[in-house]
């Protein structure tokens, strides 16, 4: 198998176990070639994207709940999947970009499969199974937004994951006050690769943007309905931003940036 067929299997298959089947040990990068766009992911009938405005989740105080709890993480499980999906589509996407670049898309693939795996085992524990909730297609949603190099960089690493490094860590402090020590852990597990994942995304951004300071580049690519107040929760863990290797003034922007929903409103 070659990085290119496994990263079709993962965006195009419609067979779950197909999907996050992670990458055969000793897979090496292919050579440079032309790159491919795949417009939508192939998915399971009963894992069929659906408008956002026919799903329902939870909002964070579900975790004290058993059953809503079970529905959050059945949304973090599609989260994840979405994600394993778009790194894998970026492979194809991106099949010219420097072998370092590709390298990291796909490490961070089989970090986003092994999180979902762990999401969709804790959702069965609560009596939930994946495919049970209609799911929505937030990310492929912002296919636009990805269609380059620094595109990807600024709106997977540096909105998506950069916010869920505040998320996680509310989740997990949600889960172990209702009891819930193995979804913390999870949540933890999470966290700690998403550190990895925003320090890819930066670096990247450095690389494919030189001489720029990395505030103007990120806001000048990550335009609204994304950008700085989409990047963060409504707690902002500094640390985990340092430790990813974000710069004082990037985190002083963000750290002041108010942060919403992605209908617009407040995060409280």
């Amino acid at each position: 198998m070659s990085v290119r067929d496994f990263a079709r299997r993962v965006v195009a298959s419609t067979e779950l176990g197909e999907k996050l089947a992670p990458p055969p040990s000793g897979l090496t990068l292919d050579e440079p070639a032309a790159p491919e766009f795949i417009a939508a992911p192939g998915r399971p009938a009963d894992l069929a994207i659906t408008a956002g405005r026919e799903v329902s989740v939870p909002p964070i105080a579900g975790m004290r709940d058993p059953a809503q709890r079970a529905r959050i993480l059945h949304a973090l499980a599609n989260h994840e999947l979405q994600a394993a999906e778009l790194f894998a589509w970026a492979l194809l996407a991106f099949a010219d970009a420097p072998a370092g670049f590709r390298a990291g898309l796909l490490a961070i693939c089989a970090d986003e499969q092994r999180h979902c795996l762990a999401y969709i085992e804790r959702a069965a524990a609560l009596g939930v199974r994946f495919g049970d909730q209609p799911v929505t297609g937030h990310f492929w949603n912002k296919l636009d937004r990805l269609t380059t190099p620094l595109g990807f960089a600024c709106t997977m690493g540096l909105t998506f994951e950069n916010a869920n490094l505040d998320f996680t860590v509310e989740y997990a402090a949600a889960a172990r006050a209702a009891g819930d020590h193995a979804t913390a852990d999870v949540l933890d597990m999470v966290h700690a690769d998403e550190v990895d994942h925003v320090r890819f995304a930066w670096t990247w951004l450095g690389r494919l943007a030189p001489g720029e300071p990395a505030w103007d580049v990120y806001t000048r690519i990550a335009t609204h309905p994304l950008g700085p107040h989409r990047a963060r929760g409504a707690t902002f863990d500094d640390a985990a931003r340092r430790r990813a290797g974000l710069d004082d003034d990037f985190i002083a922007h963000l750290a002041a940036a108010v942060p919403r929903r992605p209908g617009g409103g407040e995060r409280a």
